[in-house]
């Protein structure tokens, strides 16, 4: 009766949980959980995780005390999420390598052919660059470790740029939300510094569909 009643408790929390919500994340699952949302968003499913805002929120986290609020473990959460990015652009660099031909199809929704074509044309021209850039355009770091192991692109270089673009972006923005979670209060900031994460994440796609359109216009 009583594990019924702890399996029953532990559905109702997970059902109750704002998966789009960091705060909620982090409230309920702690550092696994956002250990877990930087791991799967780094390669693996491309669903609509907060990894950014989850991220600088962690990090604020660990600089607060006000009561109520988590008190994360600064070196926990940076070498944790550093690991989980890592290893998930990682896996789906080495799913996308194996899998290409069956996980590209011309009529697929999502993984088109056209758009493997596209991709190892791009790596073949911007190369790690590409990889690094990613990591801060939600949806696309999901995607572009598959992409690059599908692409065929050398283990050695995206390894590389699949570290430094994990330091620059899990690390970075973790240490970000520290040092504003000490200077500010976090409660009031929140949702305005989460809305100005988004527009920031969205200014690379917007730059290189500029540089798209004027290269074919020449």
């Amino acid at each position: 009766m009583t594990t019924l009643g702890v399996r029953l408790s532990s559905g109702a929390v997970i059902n109750a949980v704002n998966w789009l919500s960091p705060k909620d994340l982090i409230e309920t699952f702690g550092t696994i959980g956002l250990i877990l949302v930087v791991f799967v968003e780094s390669g693996l499913i491309p669903a609509p995780l907060p990894g950014d805002s989850i991220l600088f929120l962690a990090g604020a986290f660990c600089a607060t005390s006000k009561a109520g609020d988590p008190h994360l473990n600064l070196a926990v959460v940076v070498v944790g999420s550093f690991v989980a990015a890592v290893a998930g652009a990682q896996l789906g660099f080495a799913l996308g390598h194996r899998y290409h031909t069956r996980l590209f199809k011309p009529d697929a929704r999502l993984f088109k052919t056209e758009y493997l074509e596209r991709a190892q044309a791009f790596f073949d021209k911007r190369g790690p660059r590409a990889v690094v850039l990613a990591r801060f355009i939600p949806f696309v770091r999901t995607i572009v470790p598959m992409l690059a192991g599908a692409g065929r692109m050398p283990l050695r270089k995206f390894a590389i740029a699949n570290v430094v673009g994990a330091a620059i972006w899990a690390v970075g923005v973790s240490l970000l939300g520290f040092w504003l979670g000490s200077s500010i209060n976090i409660d009031r900031y929140l949702y305005p510094i989460i809305v100005v994460i988004i527009v920031l994440s969205l200014i690379p796609p917007f730059l290189e569909y500029r540089r798209h359109k004027r290269s074919q216009a020449h």
